[in-house]
């Protein structure tokens, strides 16, 4: 096989790759965020890996990769907080055109703002009858572009057909996928996705 690389420029590119992997290899890079609540700076470690050699005049790199991963046992979503300004309003969408059930399980009474619990499958909206920080207005029509909370759904046109009953706006997703986008009473966007 013809040589790639000529000998001089070989040798030239095997020290600096020796040389910089000398320095990146398994050296751990900082990120340093400041989380809200405790005014410290929590670190995360990760060490990179670079590899690079010149063999038979062929150049091998090793992509950088992550070697600590990060695990402290995620599982899933447990649930997604929405803030309301009325919950009997809000109860009537998410119940009466959504059909979601409320979780008497789960403790409203304990809290110091009104709530309910909805179940979503085995995981839970939690209304919070809360002041929104958010503006109700200028928002944009495509809930896809917001903040948004999204539902596994079986059939997108069934729901499509609960929404133009209740008369309430809604968009589809613009890549064709069959989603639906659509907000509720107090602005909050929400996207059902089918699969």
């Amino acid at each position: 096989m013809a040589s790639l690389l000529s000998p001089s420029a070989a040798i030239s590119l095997r020290h600096k790759l020796n040389r910089s992997s000398a320095v990146s290899a398994n050296t751990p890079s900082k990120i340093c965020p400041t989380f809200p609540g405790n005014g410290r700076c929590q670190r995360l470690s990760f060490k990179t890996k670079a590899a690079g050699s010149v063999e038979g005049n062929v150049l091998d790199k090793e992509s950088a990769s992550i070697s600590d991963k990060i695990d402290y046992g995620v599982v899933g979503i447990h649930h997604v907080g929405i803030l309301c300004e009325n919950l009997e309003r809000s109860l009537e969408f998410y119940q009466n055109i959504l059909g979601l059930e409320i979780n008497e399980a789960r403790p409203h009474d304990k809290l110091p703002y009104r709530g309910a619990w909805l179940w979503v499958g085995s995981e839970m909206i939690h209304l919070m009858e809360l002041p929104n920080p958010d503006p109700l207005i200028g928002r944009p029509e495509h809930g896809g572009r917001d903040r948004h909370a999204c539902i596994s759904i079986r059939d997108v046109s069934k729901l499509q057909e609960i929404l133009d009953k209740a008369g309430i706006p809604y968009t589809l997703s613009r890549s064709g996928r069959p989603a639906i986008f659509t907000r509720d009473p107090d602005a909050n966007a929400l996207e059902f996705t089918q699969v």
